[in-house]
């Protein structure tokens, strides 16, 4: 029994690092292959609001599949050969039409897949010793060295022939994905097979973090769609664009384990991390706004680190804290809706006017200016939830006296 734990979580490590790869190949090259063929700023960001607008059917559909059918295995395996397939017709055409109607699908598969993932691994380490951390880990490192080893091969065979790269890597994944356990979660006290999305938002902290947290992630979806076409802009090229993304990723493997060590799993910790985070996310846009050259942009990329790959791990682990475990598949589907679907809407159609209209130094200037109402929002939610700690403390402390 334990060797077959091992081997599932090696798998898991193993599945991790492909689809980590596979999604940084989509992810820092998809914009500059859609320029080459002659698509817009304005096009560009609208075609990417397109997935966040289908991510909101998306991420709850495939969150309640999972948890209704138990099965998250067949589930990932499903969104990654929707993925992989409708890509393929994507890569075949240079019609804008075509292309925004394949990428639909191709954001239906595609999507949930963090979320889905995310839930795997809570679900197989639940009762271990093992950590989150340890395993997420095993991404950033598939996210950062298929990045910068993409950057000289699409330099050398072109970005026309992007699809190679990225076909090759689904394959992969998929591979490992058949290898997966199911990840089952343990049952609760809810009936199995009974969803009850309403207690999704039983706890008013859990909805006001997903509220604050859309507006510190609209930035940083922004800046995923177009810090490429940034990079470019001025002066650098497909390998800068693999160095930017390599080291945004590569080091959110020794923030992810610190966390995992010293911060405490309580909701107030976990708050008053998020309002430092804010503070350094409004730190990375200013200094975004400021930058002369590409080479700079590479290094301020690498406070991603410290910003996405901060509040990724605590917004995780916060979810699962505020949400039943039978409701876990749902909860990390609501978390990713509200991280990378509806902020993604706002960032594709008004990243894509800013930085055709006004520039790429007023776009990263507003997004510093977002994050300073996330400081706000955050320290306000955290003055609020220890407010009510400490008033449900006297009231147990006057009980126990009576």
């Amino acid at each position: 029994m334990a060797a077959n734990v091992k081997h599932a979580h090696r798998t898991i490590k193993g599945f991790n690092f492909v689809i980590y790869g596979a999604l940084t190949i989509y992810s820092t090259y998809f914009a500059l292959y859609l320029q080459s063929i002659g698509f817009s700023t304005l096009e560009i960001g609208a075609l990417m609001a397109g997935g966040p607008i289908v991510s909101i059917v998306a991420n709850p559909f495939w969150g309640y599949l999972s948890d209704r059918f138990r099965n998250l295995r067949l589930t990932l395996i499903l969104m990654l050969l929707g993925s992989m397939i409708t890509m393929q017709f994507v890569f075949l055409s240079e019609s804008y039409t075509f292309i925004y109607a394949s990428m639909l699908f191709f954001f239906f598969f595609q999507m949930p897949l963090f979320s889905q993932s995310n839930t795997l691994i809570l679900n197989s380490i639940e009762g271990t010793n093992r950590s989150f951390a340890t395993f997420r880990l095993w991404g950033s490192l598939g996210w950062g060295i298929m990045a910068v080893a993409a950057g000289p091969i699409i330099g050398q065979i072109g970005i026309e022939r992007l699809w190679m790269i990225y076909t090759i890597m689904m394959l992969f994944s998929l591979a490992f994905a058949f290898a997966l356990p199911r990840g089952e979660a343990k049952k609760t006290a809810l009936k199995a097979g009974k969803v009850n999305c309403r207690s999704l938002f039983a706890s008013r902290a859990f909805f006001i973090f997903l509220f604050v947290g859309l507006v510190l992630s609209i930035p940083n979806s922004v800046n995923n769609t177009f810090v490429a076409l940034y990079i470019k802009e001025l002066g650098g090229g497909e390998s800068l664009v693999g160095w930017s993304a390599f080291l945004s990723s590569i080091f959110e493997i020794p923030i992810s384990l610190l966390l995992d060590r010293y911060l405490k799993k309580n909701v107030r910790a976990m708050l008053l991390c998020l309002v430092v985070i804010s503070g350094l996310f409004a730190l990375r846009w200013f200094l975004m706004a400021g930058a002369g050259s590409a080479t700079q942009v590479i290094f301020i990329q690498m406070l991603h680190c410290v910003t996405f790959g901060g509040f990724y791990y605590i917004g995780t682990q916060l979810t699962s804290l505020l949400v039943p475990a039978d409701l876990r598949s749902s909860g990390q589907a609501v978390y990713a809706l509200a991280w990378g679907g509806l902020s993604g809407i706002a960032a594709g159609f008004i990243g894509g006017v800013l930085f055709e209209q006004s520039g790429s130094e007023t776009m990263y200037f507003i997004c510093g200016a977002l994050s300073v109402l996330g400081i706000a929002g955050f320290s306000l939610l955290y003055a609020n939830v220890r407010r009510l700690q400490e008033k449900a403390k006297s009231g147990s402390e006057v009980a126990e006296a009576l």
